[in-house]
C-alpha cells in the first residue's frame, strides 16, 4: 500500500494548543485555511485584491491542491496573471461527483461576457488595463434588443441584470472614483480560452444581423 504524503511545511499545526476553535481536529493553520475557502467559494484568488492570501496559496501549494484533490477539485494557477482558482477534475476513470455547479447564462449574460473577453485580449495587445464604464457595456448590450421589441422595460431590466451578474462573478472590479468605471478581471482569459471564444464570436456577430433574441438562453455556462 502506498504510504500517505507527509506536509512538513508551515501549513500543518504543530500542536492542540494551535486549535482555531473548541474541538477543532484540522490540520491547517489560520491563514492557509482562509486560502482554501477562498478558492472553494471562488471565483478566484486575486493577487491584487487578496494581496495576504496570495502569498500563503503559493507558500502552501502542495497541500491545498492535495486537500483540493481529496474534493475531486484541481487547482489551476496563472503565476503571470497572479490568479488561482479551482477546475472539477474530468476523469473516464471513475464517476466523480460534481462539487462545483454550473449555472447556465442567459444570452445578454453570455454577450456580456464575450465582449469582456474581447476587450481584456485588445487591451492586453496594446499593454493596457483592460477598463470599461457602466455606460458602454449597456449600449453594447443595446443592439441585442428586437427590432419590434414591444416590452422596453423588460428589456432594461435583463440588460441591467446581465450587468450586475458579472459584478457578481467578480467578472468586473470597480475602480476607485464616482463615475462607475471597472477593470475587467484576468480571470476570463483563463475562463474562456481564445478558441472558445472565436466560436461565440460568430455565433453573436450572425445574430445581430437576424433577430437580435434578447430573451433567449444560450447553451453557454458560467465557468467554475
Amino acid at each position: 500500500m502506498d504510504a500517505l504524503p507527509v506536509y512538513t511545511d508551515e501549513a500543518i499545526l504543530p500542536s492542540d494548543a494551535d486549535a482555531t476553535f473548541v474541538g477543532d481536529t484540522g490540520q491547517l493553520v489560520l491563514e492557509t485555511r482562509r486560502a482554501l475557502v477562498q478558492l472553494l467559494l471562488g471565483p478566484c484568488v486575486d493577487a491584487h485584491r487578496q494581496s495576504r492570501l496570495w502569498p500563503v496559496l503559493l507558500r502552501d501549494e502542495a497541500i491545498l491542491r492535495s486537500r483540493l484533490h481529496d474534493l475531486f477539485l484541481d487547482l489551476i494557477i496563472d503565476r503571470e496573471q497572479k490568479i488561482a482558482f479551482t477546475r472539477q477534475v474530468v476523469t473516464d476513470n471513475i464517476d466523480v461527483p460534481v462539487l462545483l455547479r454550473r449555472a447556465p447564462l442567459t444570452f445578454l449574460e453570455s454577450a456580456l461576457v464575450l465582449f469582456l473577453r474581447q476587450r481584456l485580449t485588445e487591451a492586453d495587445t496594446r499593454g493596457e488595463r483592460a477598463v470599461v464604464s457602466r455606460t458602454e457595456l449597456l449600449e453594447h448590450l443595446q443592439v441585442f434588443e428586437r427590432d419590434r421589441n414591444v416590452d422596453h422595460a423588460r428589456f432594461e431590466r435583463q440588460r441591467e441584470n446581465a450587468f450586475e451578474k458579472a459584478k457578481t462573478l467578480n467578472l468586473l472590479h470597480r475602480l476607485r472614483g464616482g463615475d462607475e468605471r471597472f477593470e475587467i478581471s484576468p480571470t476570463l482569459k483563463l475562463l474562456f480560452p481564445a478558441e472558445e471564444i472565436q466560436a461565440l464570436t460568430q455565433s453573436y456577430t450572425a445574430l445581430t444581423q437576424t433577430a437580435h433574441p434578447a430573451d433567449t438562453s444560450h447553451g453557454e455556462e458560467q465557468a467554475e
